[in-house]
């Protein structure tokens, strides 16, 4: 017998969808800024490791010589991405939804047994519930990430102006390294969101695109 059970209110769909390609856009103009002074590599001594970002990586992407571009897209959407962001916030907490998001300390133990399971190194499934422990230190990074990206994003877009909290941070550099960085995270935590979604497979998609799952009992 088959049963349809509520799993994801219409907001949190929506802020999540929204955000998504919001966010790209603000990666992919990123990097148009980033590419007139990427100054910043891996090195150990006087050797590079690794610089951000390789020629072909550029070339790839046809990300040279579109530095203005890059400037109006970023500075566009980063008024999207807040506003998103702010709505967001303001929503989990009317609503509660973030009980289920604010990690507890029983969180990072069982991050720790989703990852051993993810990565078939534990046969013992993790606590099953609305978010795992995972998910909900991931989510509520994404949120400290991003009030980040924001302070760190303005003091770099007008450092005279936002002077005093482009000091807090550092300095202008500082400021820049700092949101280059979270940048780099939330690409990684891109990749590694997507590996999830296709390893927990179509019916936790679906969920996320119409809120609900169907679940199948079996007869007495």
């Amino acid at each position: 017998m088959k049963k349809i059970v509520e799993k994801h209110p219409f907001a949190i769909r929506w802020f999540h969808w929204v955000n998504f390609p919001i966010l790209t856009i603000m990666i992919w103009s990123g990097l148009l800024i980033y590419w007139a002074n990427d100054l910043y590599h891996i090195s150990v001594g006087s050797v590079t490791l690794f610089h951000f970002f390789p020629e072909w990586f550029y070339q790839s992407l046809n990300l040279e010589q579109r530095l203005a571009e890059g400037m109006a897209f970023h500075f566009v959407f980063m008024w999207v991405f807040f506003i998103n962001g702010f709505l967001y916030v303001l929503y989990t907490w009317i609503s509660g939804e973030w009980r289920y998001l604010i990690p507890n300390k029983h969180s990072f133990k069982e991050a720790w047994l989703v990852l051993l399971h993810d990565l078939h190194l534990s046969k013992t499934i993790p606590p099953q519930m609305k978010y795992n422990g995972a998910q909900k230190i991931a989510y509520s990074a994404i949120i400290i990430m991003g009030l980040g990206s924001v302070l760190t994003g303005l003091a770099i877009y007008k450092p005279i102006q936002f002077q005093t909290l482009c000091n807090l941070l550092g300095g202008y550099q500082s400021a820049r390294l700092i949101h280059f960085m979270l940048t780099i995270g939330y690409c990684l935590f891109f990749l590694i969101h997507i590996a999830q979604v296709i390893r927990a497979g179509w019916r936790n998609f679906r969920s996320m695109v119409t809120g609900f799952d169907i679940l199948t009992s079996k007869k007495k």
